[in-house]
């Protein structure tokens, strides 16, 4: 897998799976088009994140959350092996109200480490079961290379843990709902 290229040792996983009635081809290309602001539940969390901008005075904009918005963001497209897998990282520290993400280059992602900053990768795979028939994963990793962040980042994780877990659940349904109806 892609992420175990990039993200061999982690401190934290996440793994998520659905199983999807279409081919894997379409399976991947719902992956990769994937909207998360058709999900009422992750524009809520975004939103919520977005709180320390608006207190800033940032507008906050309501339109899109695909995967390139993502990497407008300040993630970065790591590798993508379609109609298998697609990677993304992010480097920052996430702990903090305004998330202090880095931009780092697709080829530094593997050898980043600087002190108070984690990285995480997140990935979606397709797994052929039939021609028909696919399963759909997601798995989340995150590295934290010293001790205080470490313990910064768990305290965060512990908290807001939960609900990564939902933006990814809600991002296999909607991945499923597209591939299922062909979009």
């Amino acid at each position: 897998m892609l992420i175990d290229r990039f993200m061999p040792e982690f401190d934290i996983s996440e793994h998520h799976l659905i199983r999807v009635e279409a081919p894997p081809e379409r399976a991947y290309e719902a992956a990769r088009g994937v909207d998360l602001a058709r999900s009422k539940a992750v524009r809520g969390l975004f939103a919520a994140r977005g709180l320390p901008a608006l207190a800033r005075g940032r507008r906050l904009d309501r339109g899109t959350i695909t995967l390139d918005d993502l990497v407008k963001g300040g993630f970065v497209w790591l590798a993508e092996e379609p109609p298998t897998e697609l990677l993304l990282g992010v480097a920052g520290s996430f702990w903090r109200p305004r998330g202090g993400v880095v931009r780092i280059e697709p080829d530094d992602f593997e050898s980043f480490r600087r002190d108070g900053c984690a990285k995480a990768a997140w990935n979606f795979r397709v797994v052929p079961i039939d021609e028909s028939t696919s399963i759909v994963t997601t798995e989340t990793r995150v590295q934290v290379p010293d001790q205080d962040s470490r313990r910064r980042f768990l305290l965060y994780w512990a908290a807001i843990g939960p609900f990564s877990a939902l933006i990814r659940k809600q991002a296999l349904g909607l991945i499923k709902d597209g591939a299922e109806r062909g979009r």
